[in-house]
């Protein structure tokens, strides 16, 4: 499939605004744009806030989703939009959004931590949490947190790796999440690589450039969901 959208964050996630134009504006007054900073929910990442600005005034995006193929700038109730063809800067909540990177790279350390398999998982900017299909492993909250906070002292590099299809077919380990795989008419799969062996997993959201940057962890409640299945939740330092 072609996507009208093209996706700025994708090679940089710390651009915080593009100028773009409006491509199209829907029935429900969703805006679509050429390209665009603005991260759409997906992978357990909610869709990116912010406002385009054009001719002197300025839209506030609720938020960003996606919608037959296309990526959707969801305004905030009545507002005066822009039409198609016009120009306008797309700029991001920049506060939300790092903190929301620093989230995501966090999860990706705890599934590095807990060797079990992915069910599912949510990025928040208070909290994000991972469900693990444990089996008979158990949950040490902390050795878990030491655990953490010494991949986050030892500030590894993250960095972005593409993978054809095929090599990505041969080697399904690398979806983690269970629910979670990349489109299936994907030819180029994209990778989130942790350092040279702390973890490696296709992901299509944003991080934070090493793992320093994320800041010291804190392990919340461990959640029983079922004979084997724990969701573990995780919040920043700061929030403790």
């Amino acid at each position: 499939m072609t996507h009208r959208t093209a996706e700025v964050f994708r090679d940089d996630a710390y651009i915080r605004a593009c100028e773009a134009n409006v491509l199209d504006v829907n029935e429900r007054g969703g805006i679509v744009l050429d390209q665009t900073v603005f991260y759409a929910t997906g992978g357990g990442q909610p869709g990116d806030v912010g406002t385009l600005d054009f001719d002197g005034d300025s839209i506030s995006i609720g938020t960003t989703i996606r919608a037959e193929g296309d990526i959707i700038h969801v305004p905030y109730g009545d507002q005066d939009l822009p039409d198609p063809g016009t120009g306008v800067t797309a700029a991001l909540d920049w506060e939300r959004r790092h903190r929301l990177m620093r989230m995501h790279t966090a999860t990706h350390l705890l599934c590095s931590a807990i060797p079990c398999g992915v069910t599912g998982g949510s990025v928040g900017t208070d909290k994000s949490r991972i469900d693990f299909d444990t089996g008979e492993y158990k949950i040490d909250k902390e050795f878990l947190s030491a655990e953490l906070n010494r991949l986050v002292e030892d500030d590894h590099k993250v960095e972005t790796v593409w993978i054809t299809r095929e090599e990505f077919d041969a080697q399904p380990d690398l979806a983690r999440t269970m629910t979670v795989k990349p489109p299936a008419d994907a030819e180029r799969i994209r990778l989130v690589k942790i350092g040279d062996d702390v973890d490696l997993q296709s992901c299509g959201g944003t991080h934070v450039a090493s793992t320093g940057e994320i800041g010291r962890l804190r392990i919340g409640k461990v959640d029983n969901k079922g004979a084997r299945n724990r969701r573990v939740y995780i919040h920043l330092g700061e929030d403790a």
